[in-house]
């Protein structure tokens, strides 16, 4: 008797299983960064100062990513919500820290800016200002790692072409601001590629406050245009 070869079938179910997660990942990554650049380019000059309505394509994304999460099964500890691999994290991230300070106090110096650590929303305690720029970090690390950075392998797994469409979506999210957009594109590169090594997000906060901190108190103002993207950057 001859036996049906069954092995053909089931290896065309799992390819198009494969494309279509990849397709639906891609997707995803789409929705997420055109409602933010929505809430960015739009809402935020047509409405002006109302935060509540700027808030629903924001709120939209981040339904979209908690459903996308549950769908994959995916936990908080996937996410990057740990503590057992902050030192490792923070290793990496040393050194690019180290750099980018360096580079800072030399551009301030070269362009002739103040280099002034209490400038960052002069008034506040500074201590207080870290510790929100640590919260805002860790809601912009979560979206660029936990959600697009973890599509972006789905894509085309680990490595330097999921990193470079990290890095590239980041920067174009602080257009049309050239300077903050190759910042944030260099930054980008830097968090994705430690990301993928040691997936810790309160490591990649941490870093991302000290660094805008360091880079908003060493550049002049004008050259970063008071961090505005946007339409706003034209205001």
């Amino acid at each position: 008797m001859s036996s049906v070869d069954h092995s053909e079938p089931q290896s065309s179910a799992r390819s198009d299983a494969v494309v279509g997660d990849r397709a639906l990942a891609a997707w995803e990554i789409a929705s997420a960064a055109s409602s933010i650049l929505i809430a960015e380019w739009i809402l935020s000059a047509v409405i002006g100062r109302s935060k509540l309505v700027v808030a629903i394509p924001i709120a939209l994304a981040f339904v979209l990513m908690i459903g996308s999460h549950r769908l994959r099964g995916e936990t908080l500890r996937d996410l990057g919500f740990r503590f057992d691999t902050f030192l490792r994290a923070a290793k990496l991230l040393l050194l690019p820290m180290l750099v980018t300070a360096v580079l800072g106090l030399l551009a301030g110096w070269w362009f002739g800016g103040e280099i002034n650590f209490l400038r960052w929303h002069a008034g506040r305690p500074i201590i207080g200002q870290l510790v929100l720029g640590f919260g805002w970090g860790l809601v912009q690390q979560y979206v660029l790692q936990g959600f697009i950075n973890r599509r972006a392998q789905v894509i085309w797994g680990p490595g330097w072409l999921s990193i470079l469409l990290v890095a590239m979506v980041f920067g174009g999210l602080h257009l049309p601001n050239p300077l903050l957009t190759i910042v944030t594109l260099g930054g980008g590169i830097i968090w994705a590629a430690v990301y993928q090594r040691a997936p810790n997000l309160f490591a990649l906060a941490l870093s991302h406050s000290l660094m805008t901190w360091v880079l908003v108190s060493t550049l002049p103002a004008s050259a970063l245009n008071h961090l505005r993207i946007g339409f706003k950057y034209f205001g």
